[in-house]
């Protein structure tokens, strides 16, 4: 059989090569041109496509809209689609078989297919229909679709209709990826009962040498603390000494997590007046891209920018008069209510109305060449009860993404807003995975808000897993709507989020603990400020910034540590020349940062050994991944006292960090043994493929085919503005004024089609690896696709 799929990929390409005018070429490249029809349009539509295969929509309402933007999504994103949805709903391995098993009893145990049906009983009428309005343009080219995408064809299956429920799990996904992660909670419970209380507010800080706020005032609510000596010392006298592996698997040293920069400059700072929002939203990269270009016309409103495959709406973009962008909040947005089980009747457990007994759902996992997997699951008035424990207790997960009134399609109501106060009294209202919104109107203004639904917590802030059972904490709902943040044309002329913290503990609630490092805001704020005249092309380059500050302290570390007596070790000699020649940026010919961020890497691992050490003593997966871990970890090896010393194997600091240097130097010079360090680049350690589902399962020249070409990348996954690792990076780049798309900028890796066989489906990717900037609005239209109702 498998042979078979791998025959497929290798003839098609060769059918097309033979026969490139034929009709069944046409249609398996999905070339749009001609006229349809589409049933249940009120008018005609029309779809004009430009050279990178970007589609205008004409339509008469939003409906109409819709209803050809499913249309257009099936036809270049099907498999996308149909995996986005199976892998909320936990059904991939009916397609994949067991490989599959685990993602998919994982997946059930949210029950993400009976929160589709919940949110969609509770949305109001207009939604249901934009809904409905999609679900039958996917299906309408279904039906139209004399030829499936070829992964379809290989995994031997057809896909199931599209349901309005399907978009809601599209959603609900991305809400998973953005922000339904446990590891947080987790993190900070273990920790709570392994360490002191000052230790864990040492460890913890949200502030580090590059933080920025925009609100609630300078202070925070975990500021940086001193190391408190007497603590750390006693933890060291009671550490065991791990293994290198356990050490590694249990720190993340960049705790990558969703993210993305935004940014806007109001008029003052342009050379006419204008407005600017730039954007660059990171995520796993893949082919094909997880955005789809599109602009949409209809009822006098224009909308351009990226939609995701799967949903009725524009995401990010500009109808004319707004212009918006997104960068994640890492806000907490999930709790894992600590469970107190009846001793004497296992089956129920404590509420504030009293005992209650769990109540069961069974989910049936269907595995492809296999018997179906019967799965039971508990509910409780919170929500499931989690897979794992958390320190020996079962755990519910209350998360608002299974609460109906977290979920709603109001940003399609963007296209409405002429002003930036509408657009902000808008988003605060809008049921989505909360983000930082910048703004920009076309009379030069901009403005930051938040947009989503946030815990309204009682008697606790959310840091870790608590009981719930006598009703002394629990949610109150939601933070109003109105109570959400909001600034409007700063002093400064510009405002910058990069998924750090942006509020002071002024601010009344508490949004989060764990906020990513704040050197991408400071960065991008410091690049502002130099900027006068600013245009879209600065915009680009801002996002293609790969300065990263963060490494200056661990360059001046080691070679303040490189002694004539450390110069008689020939590596040690070779890593500074190797340090010495960093141009400061971690651009792909860029030599000597790969040492550093080795060098960083094991001074992590050997100063934290003894917190993992203690967390693992109560949890086997506990691991430190503080995305502010740069505030402590200076702070220690800032130290002079040897009783501080995490490993008693060293003489003092300095003998630990000259020797941590050269053990990095040794593990990246048997890990390059062809590259003497001060010749290693950058690019050569950052090397990425954006790879196809498939290619891991196929032979190499055919998964070659289906991936886009390996390079080395400029850029890296924390701590630079141009993010970019593998798989993790920027899934597009935007900078646009709301009152003049022409001279926006807009592109992203890959293309617009899902299709290899397709002309668009590697396109872009040049443009998007060079930094190349490519028009905001679609082209000259190269084929006409017109859509007339179905004449009854």
């Amino acid at each position: 059989m498998r042979a078979k799929r791998v025959l497929l990929f290798l003839i098609l390409p060769a059918a097309l090569i033979a026969a490139p005018s034929s009709w069944l070429v046409r249609e398996i490249r999905n070339e749009p041109s001609g006229t349809k029809v589409l049933s249940g349009l009120t008018h005609p539509a029309q779809v004009a496509t430009d050279g990178l295969g970007v589609p205008t929509v004409s339509a008469s309402d939003r409906y109409d809209a819709m209803r050809v933007l499913g249309y257009l999504h099936a036809r270049d994103r099907l498999f996308q689609m149909d995996l986005m949805r199976r892998k909320s709903a936990g059904r991939l391995a009916e397609i994949f078989g067991t490989a599959a098993l685990e993602v998919d009893k994982h997946q059930r145990v949210y029950g993400f297919e009976q929160a589709a049906r919940r949110i969609l009983a509770t949305l109001p009428k207009d939604q249901v229909q934009l809904l409905t309005d999609y679900a039958d343009g996917v299906n309408a080219r279904l039906k139209d679709q004399f030829v499936l995408p070829p992964e379809f064809i290989a995994l031997r299956y057809t896909p199931e209709p599209w349901r309005p429920e399907d978009s809601l799990l599209v959603a609900l996904g991305m809400f998973q990826t953005l922000n339904g992660q446990e590891q947080d909670e987790r993190m900070l419970s273990v920790m709570t009962q392994a360490l002191p209380a000052g230790l864990l507010a040492f460890l913890t800080p949200d502030s580090g040498p590059f933080t920025t706020t925009l609100s609630g005032g300078p202070e925070s609510r975990r500021p940086a603390r001193p190391l408190p000596s007497g603590d750390w010392q006693a933890l060291l006298a009671t550490s065991k000494t791990l293994a290198v592996a356990d050490i590694e698997a249990g720190i993340d040293t960049e705790a990558l997590i969703a993210g993305s920069n935004n940014w806007a400059v109001d008029g003052s700072r342009t050379r006419d007046g204008r407005a600017i929002v730039a954007n660059d939203m990171h995520l796993s990269l893949g082919v094909p891209n997880i955005w789809y270009r599109a602009a949409l016309r209809y009822a006098g409103r224009e909308l351009t920018g990226l939609t995701l495959p799967g949903l009725p709406m524009l995401v990010v973009g500009s109808n004319g008069r707004i212009a918006w962008g997104f960068t994640n909040i890492d806000a907490d947005l999930l709790d894992l209510v600590r469970l107190e089980i009846n001793p004497d009747h296992p089956e129920l457990y404590r509420t504030p109305e009293g005992w209650r007994p769990f109540e069961p759902r069974r989910e049936s996992v269907s595995v492809k060449g296999g018997n179906s997997i019967q799965l039971s699951i508990k509910e409780t008035i919170w929500g499931p009860v989690a897979e794992t424990p958390l320190l020996e207790h079962p755990v519910a997960i209350r998360w608002t993404a299974l609460d109906p009134a977290a979920v709603d399609l109001k940003l399609t109501e963007m296209d409405e807003v002429d002003t930036l106060e509408q657009a902000m009294a808008l988003l605060n209202r809008t049921g989505a995975p909360p983000q930082n919104v910048a703004l920009a109107d076309a009379r030069g203004h901009i403005a930051w808000t938040y947009m989503g639904r946030f815990p309204h917590r009682r008697g606790f802030d959310g840091s870790v897993s608590l009981n719930w059972g006598d009703g002394v904490v629990g949610w109150d709902g939601f933070i109003p709507p109105d109570e959400l943040p909001r600034v409007v044309d700063p002093p400064s002329g510009f405002l910058a989020t990069a998924n750090n913290r942006t509020l002071g503990k002024d601010y009344p609630h508490v949004i989060g603990h764990n906020f990513s490092n704040g050197y991408r805001a400071w960065r991008i704020s410091e690049r502002l400020k130099s900027l006068q005249d600013a245009t879209e092309a600065e915009m680009l380059d801002v996002q293609l910034d790969t300065r990263s500050e963060i490494f200056d302290f661990y360059r001046d570390l080691a070679l303040s540590v490189l002694d004539e007596e450390a110069l008689k070790e020939p590596l040690l000699r070779e890593a500074r020349g190797a340090i010495s020649a960093w141009n400061g940026r971690m651009d792909a010919d860029s030599s000597g940062i790969p040492l550093l961020v080795n060098y960083r890497r094991k001074l992590a691992e050997i100063l934290f050994a003894p917190v993992i050490e203690h967390g693992r003593r109560l949890d086997s997966q506990f691991a430190y991944a503080w995305r502010e871990m740069e505030t402590p970890m200076r702070a220690l090896l800032n130290e002079s006292d040897p009783s501080n010393l995490p490993d008693t194997r060293h003489r003092n600091w300095r003998d630990l960090k000259q020797q941590v240097l050269l053990d990095a130097a040794r593990d990246l010079s048997a890990r390059f043994p062809d590259v003497p360090l001060e010749r290693l680049t950058w690019g050569r350690v950052n090397r990425i493929v954006i790879r196809h589902p498939f290619a891991r399962q196929l032979p190499p020249a055919v998964a070659e085919w289906l991936n886009m070409a390996a390079f080395d990348s400029p850029g890296c996954a924390s701590f630079c503005v141009r993010v970019s690792g593998d798989p993790h990076g920027q899934t597009e780049r935007m900078a646009v004024s709301p009152n003049h798309p022409e001279d926006g900028i807009l592109h992203m890796p890959a293309g617009q089609s899902g299709n290899p066989f397709s002309p668009h489906y590697r396109d872009q990717q040049a443009a998007w690896q060079k930094g190349r900037p490519l028009p905001f609005l679609p082209g000259a239209s190269r084929t006409e696709l017109y859509l007339r109702p179905r004449e009854d």
